[in-house]
């Protein structure tokens, strides 16, 4: 009976130092308490972001072999569980679970997976950390590690996560990290085992004139990005950045960043009579970026958030790969198929030039009410210059986001409008989707 007690006591105990309040006015956390203080700490966050979406495919799209000059889908975009916590003054982990992409054409029962597993030990704390596993910590830019709960728009701009899915884990790579502040500068740096191609689903034997990742084995990654904060500092205990702060700070930092990896890529050469020998090329990546965060009225509640990047991406000669995210379509219709193939895709990475630009306004809460949330519109262009391709290429997204209580509960109504291309590059029209989010996220 008394074991009985004292286990009944400790469940109370522990109940009351697993919700812990955050701020005053915000959200409360999943939070177990290690120490007195809370400075030892397990944390566990959930989030679920739902799609609804209507899109226009493009041409000779097919599903399952039957034509479709437009779908209608939804499914689950990011599906998250978190679990991390400092576990003494020098000792960190993370970890996250969970699935991206599904919607009626997925596979059933599978696609949950580990996206972060990582152990981190501070050597001096605040100024340096090193750690280790297959984590986000890379460089760039700011986007490449991108915080999917707080994002501005709908999504992300994916462009940044350049090797996604490629020779990493989407986005995650098996690396060992450091991070750390210096006064106002922020910094990362990561030395990466790449994952081979072969083992990813963009893996194509084919050779080409046009560059590809190496079928040899990959050499370390080097990657960096760097900060300069000069206004409120943001936080670094995870790698994932924030996309919009509602407010809450007053943010301006100008950053920098990097990916190089020898021979990494490679292609065949053009002769006059055909295709020559293959040839390995490095990959070098670069860009630089700047975030701005700030209220405008506090009393009203209102806010501008705004970023602006320039990419410059060396993947060698001709490099293009298409993406359409959550892919409502699953086949082509070979003579009608423009360069993109099916569904929603277009040209999202490529070698060639990078500009990338997106702004949000913070309305004020009585434009609704003080207990029905605020409104968000933002807009967001991706332009894209990339050598294959004849003409630039523009991608535009309008929307708002309904903030019910912040990040925690949000509404998300989006519209793209993305390019067509011939197969010899040209510019031949353009194609929309229109999506609905609902995420929960705490």
């Amino acid at each position: 009976m008394k074991k009985l007690l004292v286990l009944i006591s400790g469940l109370m105990s522990m109940t009351d130092a697993v919700v812990a309040q955050t701020t005053a006015s915000e959200k409360k956390e999943i939070r177990l308490h290690l120490n007195n203080d809370g400075s030892h700490y397990v944390k566990a966050t959930f989030l679920n972001q739902t799609w609804v979406r209507y899109n226009q495919s493009n041409p000779g799209t097919t599903v399952f072999g039957t034509p479709k000059a437009e779908t209608f889908d939804i499914g689950l975009r990011r599906t998250r569980l978190q679990l991390y916590g400092q576990l003494t003054d020098r000792i960190f982990f993370y970890t996250q679970f969970g699935q991206n992409n599904f919607n009626y054409l997925s596979s059933r029962k599978v696609g949950a997976f580990f996206h972060d597993a990582l152990t981190e030990y501070a050597l001096a704390p605040g100024y340096v950390s090193v750690g280790a596993g297959l984590t986000a910590w890379s460089g760039l830019s700011r986007f490449a590690s991108p915080s999917v709960g707080s994002i501005l728009g709908m999504d992300a701009p994916l462009y940044q996560q350049a090797t996604n899915d490629a020779t990493d884990e989407f986005l995650r790579k098996l690396s060992l990290y450091a991070k750390g502040k210096a006064g106002k500068l922020d910094y990362r740096l990561a030395l990466t085992q790449p994952m081979p191609i072969q083992t990813s689903n963009l893996f194509t034997a084919l050779d080409s004139t046009f560059s590809n990742f190496s079928q040899r084995p990959p050499k370390k990654q080097y990657q960096g990005y760097f900060m300069y904060q000069f206004l409120d500092q943001e936080g670094n205990t995870t790698p994932y950045m924030t996309g919009s702060y509602l407010g809450t700070k007053r943010v301006f930092n100008l950053g920098a960043g990097f990916i190089a990896q020898p021979d990494a890529m490679w292609h065949r050469q053009r002769t006059g009579s055909g295709v020559g020998d293959t040839v390995s090329t490095d990959l070098r990546l670069w860009a630089v970026d700047v975030f701005y965060d700030t209220p405008l009225n506090p009393s009203a509640g209102t806010a501008l958030t705004a970023y602006a990047s320039f990419s410059h991406y060396d993947y060698g000669p001709g490099y293009l790969r298409m993406t359409g995210v959550m892919n409502p379509a699953n086949g082509v219709v070979a003579h009608q198929a423009t360069l993109a193939g099916a569904g929603n895709a277009f040209p999202m990475y490529g070698t060639g030039q990078v500009y990338y630009a997106q702004v949000g306004y913070l309305t004020p809460r009585t434009w609704l009410g003080d207990d029905q949330g605020a409104l968000q519109p933002y807009f967001a262009l991706m332009y894209a210059d990339y050598d294959r391709l004849q003409d630039g290429m523009a991608v535009t997204n309008l929307g708002v986001n309904w903030l019910l209580k912040g990040h925690t509960s949000k509404i998300t109504l989006d519209w793209q409008n993305r390019p067509l291309f011939t197969r010899a590059g040209v510019a031949t029209g353009r194609r929309s989707q229109v999506t609905a989010q609902y995420q929960i996220y705490f």
